[in-house]
């Protein structure tokens, strides 16, 4: 395989993220339009916003795949009618897709447009990948519950034209491929909300305790405790692989995807930067990217994450083997604000607020360009409002701050605190 070919494939759940994910290096993202995609709860995109969020991708040279990876019911393909002529005339450049009746409805209406086959149709071998290539398939987003040896296999059997895509950062879900009926099955009042047609509640997240029953004893239940936190049945890590790059690319994966539609800005930016940075550390100089892994792990602890994984990949019991710890996200950093420009007369920046700060604060700025120079951080000063007028905090949403920053900072430019201590959420 070429490693010119490595393709690193971000989230874009609104149109900041999308932003982000560009400046911060991203080949490629995917996306979805208000229907038919598994992340009904992000903002993601009507069908205007679509059109532009595929524009500004494609000025940067950046591709977009928009999800279509629904487990369709009947009323489902009746309404989808027309959906893929939409967006090949918006520039689509690959369509996700789960179901075989949805394939069938895209090379119907645009035949030309790639398909990727979604994690959700669980491919885990070549037979199946070569059955959706024969489908017309040109990429097998791999079933999560692969391990490299079975990923290398599959590469081995199938043509060069099958691109192979792996998830390799982010929340990985407790049931097969996200084939989960644990949502709908706990839907109370607001209605049905089932994860195969995308409005996971992520029940699978949430604190359980599990009492039992002794048969003789009816009405009589006693706890089951598996140590001082409580259970930890459903409580998934989440995927870290930036530490084991050569692995996947000898596997064969071309393409790297960074799990998150629905976390935050800071998120994308962070991981996106990290593994950008990681992968041309490694495709350029091996023994530098290894000597670089300490850094890469601290950088993606800074932002909310649950303890890291290498999930399946090096083995079917690696899940099992781990240690039974505290499963509740954490974070290093408070993400703070973003950097709309810089003036270099006045040696300030134009920033808007994300969380709030407060003169006195030590803050770290991560910029896009990380070969322009290294992350600094700098304790603020003063701070002025819109109107020149000085103020002591940053309290509100979104509100516009002059800062005084020694250095050049680029446009688009994440601003973090360090947090007194790991925060856990």
């Amino acid at each position: 395989m070429d490693t010119k070919e490595l393709e690193l494939l971000a989230p874009a759940g609104d149109f900041e993220k999308l932003r982000i994910a560009v400046a911060y290096g991203a080949n490629a993202l995917y996306l979805s339009g208000t229907s038919f995609g598994l992340r009904a709860k992000a903002k993601n995109f009507d069908s205007n916003e679509l059109s532009e969020a595929i524009a500004y991708a494609h000025q940067y040279g950046v591709k977009v795949y928009v999800t279509t990876n629904i487990f369709a019911h009947n009323e489902d393909i009746e309404k989808m009618t027309g959906h893929f002529e939409s967006l090949a005339s918006m520039g689509a450049d690959a369509f996700i897709i789960s179901d075989p009746g949805v394939l069938m409805q895209a090379r119907k209406e645009v035949p030309d447009v790639e398909i990727h086959i979604s994690t959700q149709a669980n491919t885990t071998n070549y037979a199946s990948a070569m059955f959706w290539h024969e489908m017309g398939a040109s990429r097998i987003i791999l079933a999560r519950e692969l391990s490299l040896d079975e990923i290398a296999e599959i590469r081995a059997k199938c043509p060069k034209e099958l691109k192979l895509e792996a998830f390799v950062h982010g929340a990985m879900c407790m049931s097969y491929s996200g084939r989960c009926l644990l949502s709908r099955y706990m839907s109370t009042g607001d209605g049905v909300r089932d994860a195969n047609l995308g409005a996971c509640t992520h029940p699978c997240r949430y604190s359980y305790r599990l009492w039992a029953e002794e048969v003789s004893r009816p009405g009589h239940f006693m706890p089951i405790e598996e140590n001082e936190r409580g259970t930890d049945i459903f409580g998934a890590e989440d995927l870290c692989m930036v530490d084991n790059i050569p692995a996947l690319v000898a596997a064969g994966i071309e393409s790297f995807k960074i799990e998150g539609r629905m976390k935050t800005a800071f998120y994308v930016g962070l991981t996106t930067r990290t593994y950008r940075q990681a992968l041309d550390s490694f495709l350029n100089d091996e023994d530098e990217y290894n000597k670089s892994i300490p850094d890469y792990l601290d950088k993606l602890k800074m932002a909310s994450h649950r303890p890291f994984s290498s999930g399946f990949y090096f083995g079917k019991d690696s899940l099992n083997n781990r240690k039974f710890i505290e499963a509740s996200y954490s974070r290093t950093h408070d993400f703070v604000g973003v950097v709309k420009s810089y003036d270099p007369k006045t040696k300030s920046a134009l920033i808007e607020q994300r969380n709030v700060f407060e003169v006195g604060d030590i803050l770290t700025f991560i910029e896009p360009s990380h070969t322009i120079q290294p992350d600094f951080s700098q304790q603020i000063t003063k701070m002025q409002d819109e109107n020149g007028i000085n103020i002591e905090r940053a309290p509100h949403a979104k509100q516009k701050i002059v800062i005084p920053v020694d250095k050049p900072v680029e446009h688009m430019a994440m601003i973090c605190r360090e947090t007194e201590k790991e925060v856990q959420l």
